[in-house]
C-alpha cells in the first residue's frame, strides 16, 4: 500500500530546528515521516529558505554561526524528499501570477498540485490567501 504524501514548506521545517509556536505539531509530522507513515516532499528551495532563516537569526545575534551550521546539518540528515523540476518552476510562476503571491511560496503549491497531495504550511498569510482556491493547503496549527 502506498504511503500518503504531503508537501511541507520552510515555515514548517524551521520549526524542526528552532523553538517556535506550534513546534510540537511540526514534530509530530516529522515523527510520522521518520516512522515511514507518510512521505514528506519539498522543492529544493526548502534548503535555501531554511538556511536564510538561520542566517537571519545569526544576523540578529539569536544564534551563533556554529549553532546555525549544526542546525542546518541536522536538517540535511533528515530532510524531506527534495524535488526539482522545470515543470514545477513553470507552474509556480503561473500560480504566482494567478494568486498574486511570491513565486517561492508557489513552488510548494505547484509541487502539491503536481503530486495531488496536501501542502502543509505554518504561514497563516499564505494559507489565508490561497485556501479558497486550493483547499488542500493545510495550516499546521489546525493539524494539532
Amino acid at each position: 500500500m502506498k504511503r500518503p504524501v504531503a508537501v511541507v514548506d520552510a515555515s514548517v521545517a524551521i520549526k524542526w530546528l528552532l523553538p517556535e509556536e506550534d513546534q510540537e505539531i511540526a514534530y509530530r509530522l516529522q515523527d510520522q515521516y521518520q516512522d515511514g507513515a507518510i512521505d514528506l516532499i519539498a522543492p529544493e528551495l526548502l534548503l535555501s529558505e531554511v538556511g536564510n532563516a538561520l542566517w537571519k537569526r545569526v544576523r540578529r545575534r539569536e544564534l551563533t554561526p556554529s549553532a546555525a551550521g549544526i542546525l542546518f546539518d541536522g536538517l540535511l540528515r533528515d530532510v524531506p524528499i527534495l524535488v526539482n523540476s522545470v515543470a514545477i518552476h513553470r507552474r509556480a510562476l503561473s500560480l504566482s501570477l494567478e494568486s498574486d503571491r511570491p513565486i517561492y511560496d508557489c513552488e510548494y503549491l505547484a509541487l502539491a498540485l503536481d503530486h495531488r497531495c496536501d501542502l502543509v504550511t505554518a504561514d497563516a498569510r499564505f494559507y489565508q490567501a490561497v485556501r479558497q482556491a486550493w483547499p488542500r493547503v493545510k495550516l499546521l496549527r489546525d493539524m494539532g
